[in-house]
């Protein structure tokens, strides 16, 4: 699995924390809602209460009593027999409060017959009524045949059986017109018209529509009408119940503002019949006020569709709402249960219950979902909504980071294996990198390897060459020696011969050494127990044998004599300075300086040796300090640069390090070894 994909898993792992959230939300919102129910079901209980108190004045209204429906209006209508003013009338003919007559016997199975729908509305001070006839074109009055069949409208009212007051008296009119237009009632028993009772006749679609307005009738009083077009009057085409004729049902003002009081925010409350007719409703606005999407910033539009995409994640959950028709004037309570969930004809989830009321009524009182904690914008919500934008961004980021490191792995393989042949060869060098990271110190050790090795490779090429070289002569000696000694024929000849050979052969022997000088020496490594000694006693001590040995050279000792403690191994060290001393005698001329310092600064001592010579040459593919290296020109034959490679062994086994410069020493110009070593503590 690539880099990019690990990085990708490990970053879904983060998810668990919103989902930890939600999963907490969706417990919280459970929790709220039982609590919210509970508190809900105190409030309707003291409502219904509050209700019963007002309501044994108010007619029943049974779902076996017919009744008209009255619509609540804040002002006048115009009357001009449309219904361009009337309730429900920008939102759709489907949404507005028609009322249908319906014959005894059921529904016509023929919907070509006429239909009978009404509107009825009151203002406080006068009824107003919409009818309206379908399928049927009006055939209006003629004056000079008054007996010819023609359209009309017969209403009737009845005061409140309670209701003993001379002035409410049972009433019917007769409303026919000769044309559209301006129609007035004329009351049946006098046959004289009613200018209370008035309105306008127009022809609308397939049918007629009348618009009228009386008097407001009295609270309990009955009102009905019939639609005839046939010339007998006992004959009622359509018409509302006429035995016994439909109550006035509307909402009770004074009901609705006792009702007011004891509701809180965000709430709506329904005083409703057994027949299902809703006779007091009243809202109060929720606390949650929609925001202006102009004045908000980006970030608070992405926090808003996260507590979007949020509410519609516990709305999923929750349990399945049933259907309420929150704008209707009538309600089938059979339909809808005693408690729970419900959802308006806009979409919104509300908390509802119910409370019976004196009269067989039910209360019913619903909460919006919008004030619970879960579903408001709430501090939680937020904090979900924002740490899931968090953790989507984070995801975003470590992708391209890791994107970006799987670039730069990627472009290292490819300069790695560039830089090797199918051969194994190191044929190019590696690029370094200025990243202070891993990645680009990984890439620097790899350059720095590839560097070694590329050098070493090239020591490895020549070294063949340079042993086949250092061989040649002493082999080719000791061949002619014998091819000699063969065809000798005086014992003086065969001795010089012999000699000759057992000369190149300890020659070959001291390069066979050579090469294994190294490896034994690292094999001594393990087996050597490290003490305290006093460094600078053992550099005197081997300056002054050096200087006894060799006549030809000027060998001199700068440093004091004791007080210098070193952990390791003082053979060892002798045999280091062994040969730092014989590298500088090779190269030192006649009568030439080499000069042993030793000094100590702090932690640190500082072991050199400089002779004057030539100086180093400049090979900075090479180091002077690794295996078979040797930069000696026409010097010492068998010669394979074994020497300062042990120099560097010994060395690291001090936990030192080692380097070699030219450089001016007093004037005079040759090359000067440190060994740089750690002093004693304690």
């Amino acid at each position: 699995m690539t880099l990019k994909r690990q990085l990708f898993v490990a970053s879904l792992l983060m998810l668990l924390i919103p989902w930890a959230g939600l999963q907490f939300v969706l417990e919280l919102d459970q929790a709220l809602r039982q609590q919210a129910l509970q508190q809900l079901e105190d409030q309707a209980s003291q409502l219904a209460q509050t209700a019963g108190d007002r309501v044994p004045g108010m007619p029943v209204i049974t779902p076996q009593t017919p009744a008209i429906y009255v619509e609540k209006l804040n002002s006048p209508i115009n009357l001009d027999g449309y219904g361009d003013d009337w309730p429900g009338y920008d939102e759709g003919e489907q949404f507005q409060p028609w009322q249908t007559a319906t014959p005894p016997d059921g529904p016509p199975a023929n919907t070509t017959q006429p239909v009978l729908r009404w509107q009825a509305a009151s203002d406080q001070r006068h009824l107003y009524l919409l009818i309206r006839i379908s399928n049927r074109q009006p055939v209006f009055f003629n004056p000079g045949a008054p007996k010819q069949n023609h359209d009309r409208l017969r209403l009737w009212l009845e005061p409140a059986e309670n209701d003993l007051t001379p002035e409410n008296q049972p009433a019917s009119w007769l409303i026919r017109t000769p044309a559209p237009g301006r129609v007035y009632g004329i009351t049946t028993t006098e046959q004289t018209p009613d200018y209370r009772v008035n309105g306008y006749w127009h022809s609308v679609g397939n049918g007629w529509q009348l618009e009228l307005k009386l008097p407001r009738p009295a609270p309990g009083s009955r009102l009905g009408f019939a639609a005839r077009w046939q010339g007998s009057q006992d004959i009622e085409h359509t018409s509302t119940a006429t035995n016994p004729l439909p109550v006035l049902a509307e909402r009770n003002p004074e009901l609705e503002r006792a009702l007011m009081s004891g509701m809180n925010k965000g709430q709506v409350v329904r005083l409703i019949e057994s027949g299902g007719w809703v006779v007091a409703q009243q809202s109060t606005p929720s606390r949650q006020e929609r925001p202006d999407f102009e004045t908000l910033s980006y970030l608070d539009i992405a926090e808003h569709i996260g507590l979007n995409a949020l509410r519609a994640l516990v709305q999923f959950y929750q349990p399945t709402p049933a259907t309420l028709a929150a704008n209707t004037h009538q309600l089938t309570m059979d339909s809808l249960p005693g408690k729970g969930l419900v959802r308006h004809d806009d979409d919104s989830i509300w908390l509802m219950t119910t409370h019976p009321v004196f009269g067989g009524r039910t209360l019913m009182l619903e909460q919006s979902l919008d004030q619970l904690l879960t579903l408001s914008g709430s501090a939680l919500g937020s904090v979900i909504a924002r740490s899931t934008f968090i953790i989507i961004g984070l995801t975003l980021v470590l992708l391209g980071y890791a994107s970006w490191l799987s670039w730069r792995i990627t472009r290292l393989q490819r300069a790695v294996s560039a830089s090797i042949d199918q051969d194994g060869r190191i044929i190019d060098t590696l690029p370094a990198s200025n990243a202070r990271d891993e990645l680009g110190q990984l890439q620097n050790h790899f350059a720095r390897m590839a560097h070694r090795l590329h050098g070493y490779n090239r020591y490895l090429e020549s070294f063949s060459r340079r042993l086949s070289h250092e061989l040649k002569t002493p082999v080719a000696i000791v061949r002619s020696s014998l091819e000699n000694l063969s065809h000798s024929d005086t014992q003086e000849e065969r001795s010089q011969y012999i000699g000759r050979a057992a000369a190149a052969t300890e020659r070959l022997r001291q390069i066979l050494n050579g090469m294994s000088e190294a490896t034994r020496l690292e094999q001594s490594f393990d087996h050597a127990d490290k003490e305290v000694f006093d460094l600078a006693e053992v550099i005197t001590q081997a300056t002054a044998a050096y200087q006894a040995l060799d006549q030809q050279h000027q060998l001199s000792y700068t440093g004091p004599e004791s007080g210098i403690s070193l952990t390791g191994s003082p053979e060892l060290v002798v045999q280091m300075l062994d040969k730092l001393v014989d590298n500088a005698r090779d190269f030192t001329p006649p009568n030439g300086q080499i000069r042993i310092g030793l000094e100590q600064t702090g932690h640190d001592i500082c072991l050199s040796v400089f002779n004057e010579g030539p100086p180093l040459p400049d090979s900075p593919g090479t180091s002077i300090f690794n295996p078979f290296v040797s930069v000696r020109e026409g010097r010492e034959e068998g010669h394979l640069g074994q020497g300062l490679l042990i120099v560097r062994l010994i060395a690291d086994f001090h936990e030192g390090r080692v380097e070699a410069t030219s450089e001016n020493y007093n004037g005079m110009s040759g090359v000067h070894f440190r060994i740089t070593l750690p002093a004693t503590r304690g």
